[in-house]
């Protein structure tokens, strides 16, 4: 005969609520020391579902860059100004979250009429890098054409500007700099820039007569041209790599070049006037096919406004041209055969697939909708980052024992079941961090210590309140539960001041502040958890006849009592 034999049914529905509670607890905690643990072999595929969850170090903590924009709003009045920063901050958000950066924190500041974007990104120590993934804006614009222009295309001054850039890049490559890196920044050759602006092993008369000369007769092995190399295509600055007799006895020379394209005579004798219409009104872009020629196409469809002005616009230039311009450069002029009022366009000429997959990704990201400036950078190192880490864990470790020893020595049993409990609690926080998951900054490290405290606050009141009971000559079931029962009104109260709080530090506060909001919040709401359920349900598991003449276990004076 079991000991649940003599219990009536109340009493067994009670036990096997408190054995489901129990195993729901075990399972929970299991889980959860499964996913804050280091990986173990043993759980074969499941090691790679747990290993996915950690700890996301905030900036403080981890190391990384802080960035201060200054935005431009002059050219916006009243609220668009407002309006403007919001719509930049969620750009600038879009493209840092593409380009792989964990947990960025993109967030607006004013004053007066200082409009400024604060950028944070913990575990990018590279400031270069992170300035580049932000300013990197493809200017999408379209234009109608204008006037002919009668003068010479040399009074221009375009050529001349490019022909100095060319020189500069020249320069930098005989002064020493690396040819491959400059190839990959400058070149206007997609295929080649790719490369470093390596072409590979040629026979002579593959290339234009000016290249073949510089590269077969002018140059030797590992020599830059000493002076711009021009073509009917533009300025080459040119790189003999090697040369070789290939199998059939002829002439080979593996050569890298930086071009710097010369617009074409046609395109120079028109003015392009400003439509109104660009990157910002673009909704979708994606890769596409000439079903002809297979070349790469990048297809654009517009948000609502640039779909009334897209049709506006091609209603009313029936039969011309409509450049479209990527970075100040036309890209293509398809001719409006008839109005397009479905909000769609196409982008074609000069891609190859890589470069157009990047010019997608980039156009999906948006065009930043007002100018910024770059006025502050400053790196964080991870040294700083650890050390804070390190006294983070030492100040709560010491929390941790110096609650467990004060909840011991005060209520002993109850003090010891309370101490298991919040050693659950602090497991299951650490996995609910894991899981959302939460950037935890040193400031969320506070609030989660924080929550450690006001877990033990409310064992303290279940606790007080059962040792009443006690002390008026309840039995111990009968008070432990009226403990629980009496103690939750002010536990609740208390605790959903703090998380409303809480809300509106997460609501209103800068990114700090939100840190230590979040976590308080959660550590508030599992300190609920641990206090109402698993410490309720330690403390029935172990309610018995023999523990009623014992009351010492429950920091009851028996003379007290009497």
């Amino acid at each position: 005969m079991n000991k649940y034999s003599k219990l009536s049914n109340k009493e067994r529905v009670t036990a096997g609520k408190i054995r489901t509670s129990f195993a729901t607890i075990f399972l929970l905690t299991i889980f959860a020391i499964l996913i804050v643990s280091p990986r173990v072999n043993f759980l074969g595929a499941a090691n790679d579902w747990f290993g996915k969850f950690y700890i996301h170090l905030g900036l403080d903590l981890q190391g990384g860059t802080h960035l201060v924009y200054q935005a431009d709003v002059s050219a916006l009045e009243g609220e668009e100004k407002k309006d403007g920063v919001e719509a930049l901050r969620d750009v600038i958000e879009r493209r840092v979250n593409a380009y792989g950066v964990s947990e960025p924190v993109i967030q607006t500041n004013y004053s007066g009429e200082n409009y400024r974007i604060i950028v944070e990104l913990a575990g990018v120590q590279d400031t270069n890098e992170a300035i580049a993934m932000i300013d990197r804006t493809p200017m999408l614009d379209f234009r109608t054409q204008g006037e002919p222009i009668t003068e010479e295309i040399e009074e221009l001054g375009v050529i001349d500007e490019i022909e100095q850039a060319a020189q500069e890049i020249l320069k930098r490559a005989l002064a020493g700099e690396d040819f491959t890196t400059l190839a990959q920044e400058y070149s206007e050759d997609p295929t080649s820039a790719i490369n470093g602006g390596d072409l590979d092993w040629t026979e002579r008369g593959k290339f234009v007569p000016e290249f073949d000369q510089a590269i077969f007769d002018n140059l030797t092995k590992g020599e830059i041209s000493s002076e711009l190399i021009e073509s009917q295509f533009g300025y080459h600055v040119i790189k003999k790599v090697d040369e070789r007799i290939n199998e059939a006895g002829v002439i080979e020379v593996r050569s890298a070049h930086i071009l710097f394209r010369r617009p074409d005579a046609d395109l120079l004798n028109i003015t392009w006037d400003d439509t109104g219409l660009s990157g910002k009104d673009i909704k979708k872009a994606q890769l596409s096919f000439d079903n002809t020629t297979q070349e790469p196409l990048v297809l654009l469809r517009f948000n609502d406004d640039g779909k009334e002005l897209f049709a506006q616009l091609t209603a009313d230039h029936v039969g011309e041209p409509i450049g479209i311009f990527l970075d100040g450069l036309l890209r293509s002029s398809p001719v409006v055969q008839e109005p397009i009022k479905d909000g769609s366009a196409q982008i074609s000429g000069n891609f190859n697939i890589t470069e157009a997959k990047q010019l997608v990704k980039d156009l999906n990201l948006g065009a930043l909708p007002v100018p910024i400036e770059l006025i502050s950078q400053q790196t964080v190192g991870a040294t700083l980052g650890e050390t804070s880490v390190e006294k983070s864990l030492l100040a709560g470790i010491i929390g941790l024992i110096a609650a467990a020893l004060f909840m011991l020595a005060f209520y002993r049993l109850p003090g010891l079941l309370s101490v298991i409990s919040l050693a659950i609690y602090t497991i299951l926080t650490l996995a609910i961090f894991e899981l959302i998951p939460v950037t935890m900054t040193l400031a969320g490290v506070a609030g989660f210590i924080l929550s450690i405290g006001m877990a033990v606050d409310a064992n303290i009141l279940i606790f007080e309140r059962t040792k009443e009971e006690l002390y008026n000559g309840k039995s111990l079931h009968t008070s432990i539960e009226n403990g629980f029962t009496r103690a939750w009104p002010s536990i609740r109260d208390s605790n959903i001041s703090s998380i409303i709080t809480c809300i509106i530090l997460a609501w209103f506060g800068t990114s700090i502040i939100k840190g230590f909001a979040i976590t308080l919040a959660i550590g508030i709401l599992m300190s609920m958890f641990s206090a109402i359920t698993v410490t309720r349900t330690f403390l029935r598991m172990i309610v018995s006849k023999k523990l009623e003449g014992k009351l010492a276990l429950f920091g009851v004076n028996k003379t007290h009592k009497e």
